[in-house]
């Protein structure tokens, strides 16, 4: 793959005040380039080929800090709530153009980690968590099923009482991210036995009878991200793999949903950022018509355009992290940023590769590919859709009770 000069723009806008990154995140930042340039961009390209990310990564990540940043000491993570250092973890693999590897990375972090971290017993976190965070095994959650997307009240997947203290899973899932290779996967089920209108979180584990995955689904983009459907065919899953309160479920998402939209909101930010600065430095040497396309002002104004908006938006979003770092983030601000961010990445970079002509349209360049990996940023996580019902119900008084 062509690889670009830039920096990308993750340092902030340069107006007066505290900065966002100290001196610990930017040595931080130093090693994540170093780990993301040996470790990542030579493999890249194979792994979006394979459709599979090389599953030694994850060791090598933990090894050097990159995974469970924010899980428990005691279990190999990092032990920080300081959710600046996940910024900086995205904005270095942003600059690589690495989508698949920042999910992958995410899925522990943000995605399942929140609900392991907090809701795990000490028996649970004892089974579970060496191995997750030493990179030795891998998680994904399984929300999404074949005729249940945001609406996740519409799931159909169910949990029911069994024999001998287990409990019996049926249903299917689809759109799993890591699904075809997770070792444990923590799904959401109805379960009607804790609570007549009752969702709970159980995880399972590779190997239970009845539970078999389908092939890696072809996707536009994020190839190395190994999606698949789930199907669970009356598993037997033990009552102690349940996840926090039974009949809680729902509860339970709402609580840790914002998490994760920040964690996909700031990755757009960051590739949103990388797709200015690869253009940026295209116009300053591509010529045309006799000169430099920096030269033509419809070129000033449009970076001038997305350099603007890319600035209020990081402004947003930083508000959105100190407020995750402290008291917490509320599920309507996080609706905010992730549907404003992404949508803003689709703009960004299809008026970028507008610049970049039919070099754009060739994957060699970084923007290509950016172009395909950006598309599912306003669909997973909850789309743009539901998180613009989520703000509007807050407007009017409504409560939101549903992701």
């Amino acid at each position: 793959m062509t690889t670009l000069a830039g920096t990308g723009r993750g340092r902030g806008s340069g107006l007066p005040g505290p900065p966002f990154y100290d001196a610990d995140h930017e040595a931080f930042r130093d090693a994540v380039r170093r780990f993301v340039d040996v470790e990542v961009v030579p493999h890249l390209d194979r792994w979006e080929d394979a459709r599979h990310i090389d599953p030694g990564l994850w060791p090598r990540a933990a090894a050097q800090g990159l995974l469970g940043l924010p899980g428990p000491v005691e279990h190999g993570g990092g032990g920080t709530p300081d959710y600046r250092f996940r910024c900086v973890v995205m904005e270095e693999l942003a600059r690589a153009g690495a989508a698949s590897v920042h999910v992958a990375l995410a899925l522990l972090d943000d995605l399942v980690g929140p609900y392991l971290f907090e809701l795990a017993t000490a028996e649970q976190a004892g089974r579970w968590l060496p191995g997750l965070l030493a990179g030795h095994a891998t998680a994904a959650i399984a929300m999404t099923e074949p005729a249940a997307g945001s609406d996740l009240r519409a799931i159909r997947t169910t949990l029911r009482p069994g024999p001998d203290e287990t409990l019996v899973l049926t249903g299917t899932k689809t759109f799993i991210t890591n699904g075809a290779r997770a070792d444990l996967v923590v799904v959401f089920t109805r379960d009607p036995a804790a609570r007549p209108d009752g969702f709970s979180l159980v995880v399972v584990e590779d190997g239970m009878p009845g539970f078999t995955r389908g092939q890696p689904l072809d996707t536009l983009g994020q190839r190395a991200e190994n999606v698949a459907e789930l199907f669970f065919d009356d598993v037997p899953v033990p009552a102690a793999n349940v996840l926090g309160a039974p009949g809680r479920g729902l509860v339970h998402l709402m609580e840790r949903l914002p998490t994760e939209r920040m964690s996909i909101a700031w990755y757009a930010l960051a590739a949103a950022e990388q797709a200015l600065a690869w253009t940026v430095d295209h116009v300053r040497t591509r010529v045309a018509f006799g000169a430099p396309l920096a030269r033509l002002q419809n070129t000033r104004f449009v970076l001038a355009d997305l350099a603007t908006r890319l600035d209020v938006t990081r402004a947003y979003l930083e508000r959105c992290v100190v407020a995750l770092n402290g008291s917490g983030l509320g599920a309507v601000e996080a609706a905010k940023a992730k549907w404003w961010a992404t949508e803003l990445l689709q703009d960004v970079v299809t008026r970028c590769l507008q610049l970049f002509g039919g070099y754009g349209y060739i994957r060699d360049y970084p923007i290509a590919r950016l172009f395909l990996d950006a598309r599912i940023q306003t669909i997973y996580g909850g789309t743009t859709e539901i998180m613009k019902e989520i703000i509007g119900r807050d407007l009017l008084g409504r409560p939101v009770t549903a992701p």
